[in-house]
C-alpha cells in the first residue's frame, strides 16, 4: 500500500479507537502519547497523537505493527482479506470497536449537519 493509505488507515484506526476509549473507559487512567509514524522503514515525518487506557494504547500499537505487515500493494478491507493478520480476539474487538465508533461518527455528522451540537 502506498505511505498515504497507510497513513489514511493508522489515522482512521486510531481515530476510532479514540472515540471508543473516551466512551467505554472513561474512569481509566490515560496516557496521551505521539506515534511517529514509520512505513517500510521510512520515516514518514508524521504522527498521530492519542489519549488512550493502557489496554486501547495496546491495540492501537498492534494494529500498527499488523498495518505495517500487510503484504498487500492494494490493501483490501480486513474483513474481505483472503488471509487476514489479525489474531482471532483482536479481530472481533476490532470489529466492535468499529461498529460503535463507526455509530458514534455518524451521529456527529449528522448533528453537525443540523446544526445540533453534539457531546460525542
Amino acid at each position: 500500500m502506498s505511505n498515504d493509505k497507510f497513513i489514511e488507515q493508522i489515522s482512521t484506526a486510531v481515530k476510532f479507537i479514540q472515540i471508543y476509549c473516551d466512551d467505554k473507559h472513561k474512569n481509566e487512567v490515560k496516557n496521551a502519547k505521539e506515534l511517529s509514524l514509520i512505513y517500510k522503514n521510512e520515516n514518514l515525518h508524521t504522527s498521530i497523537k492519542y489519549n488512550l487506557c493502557k489496554e486501547c494504547e495496546e491495540l492501537v500499537l498492534y494494529v500498527y505493527q499488523r498495518l505495517q505487515n500487510c503484504p498487500h500493494e492494494e490493501k483490501p478491507k480486513c474483513r474481505k482479506c483472503p488471509k487476514t493478520c489479525y489474531e482471532r480476539d483482536k479481530y472481533k474487538q476490532m470489529a466492535k470497536i468499529m461498529v460503535s465508533s463507526g455509530t458514534k461518527l455518524g451521529l456527529t455528522k449528522l448533528a453537525q449537519k443540523l446544526g445540533i451540537k453534539s457531546k460525542i
